[in-house]
């Protein structure tokens, strides 16, 4: 797998560059504390995140989003930048610059998804693939998951780094499931893991999410750490706004993704 291949998969574990991926948490009670108390269901751990980062009148005040960063392959000395701009729903324009590799752009107008790089030019995502990248444009994924998820479910407990968390499976209408770990005293996602469809193949993927700052209103996690196929990613996340000016064409296909589009 090359470096660029690797790039495109980090994009994926993003959660769309860390737009509202990362909620926090509501007062705990003392049932959730318990080590004896039954499971709380998937469906009060996914609430609790989003009241514990901001809660669901701050998320609907949002309609854009722009956040800037850097990303860097962990101990292989490539560096870069990364900016992601959303809007409400679901369109998305996510540019990443790496020194000696190139840009690597990808997005969503909403309808179709694409990827475009210097290295391996345009291309329209189709299937699964499609699927979860319209999952990850959406930009109040954590007030949405009921529209975004058929099915969740808690499955269990694991320690994440010294902190017991509760296991959640969510099954997509179309795509594979993904498991998120949330705090048991925080209410914060703290881990997710996925099998990514790539044209590649099938690349299961692991993200610890850690540095929850405030970020206009809602706490966002500000250190990224992805690890798929022997590789590990850091994305950090270092300046978020929202509700900003934004061009009309901002999320407009690239012209040479425009010309592989269905007419």
């Amino acid at each position: 797998m090359d470096q660029h291949a690797k790039v495109k998969v980090l994009m994926h574990l993003r959660r769309d560059l860390i737009p509202p991926l990362v909620l926090a948490a509501l007062a705990c009670s003392a049932a959730w504390g318990a080590p004896d108390a039954p499971l709380p269901k998937a469906e009060d751990i996914l609430d609790k995140f989003v009241e514990v980062t901001g809660g669901k009148a701050a998320y609907e005040k949002v309609h854009n989003e722009k956040s800037t960063g850097t990303f860097e392959f962990v101990g292989k000395g490539i560096k870069g930048s990364v900016t992601s701009v959303r809007e409400d729903p679901n369109k998305a324009v996510t540019t990443v610059e790496l020194q000696g590799i190139g840009t690597i752009k990808e997005g969503s107008d909403g309808q179709i998804a694409w990827e475009s790089s210097s290295l391996q030019g345009p291309r329209i995502k189709q299937g699964a693939e499609r699927a979860e990248a319209m999952r990850e444009a959406t930009l109040l994924a954590p007030l949405y998951w009921r529209k975004l998820y058929k099915h969740v479910e808690t499955v269990g407990q694991e320690t994440i780094d010294g902190q017991p968390c509760y296991k959640v499976l969510l099954t997509p209408e179309e795509g594979k499931p993904e498991t998120q770990y949330y705090d048991k005293t925080t209410g914060l996602m703290v881990k997710m893991t996925v099998t990514a469809s790539r044209p590649e193949g099938e690349i299961p993927t692991e993200t610890i999410f850690s540095e929850y700052r405030d970020e206009g209103g809602l706490r966002q996690p500000h250190k990224v750490r992805s690890i798929a196929m022997d590789q590990e990613f850091l994305l950090t996340l270092e300046h978020v706004d929202y509700n900003i000016e934004m061009p009309a064409n901002q999320f407009d296909l690239p012209a040479e993704v425009k010309a592989l589009a269905p007419k």
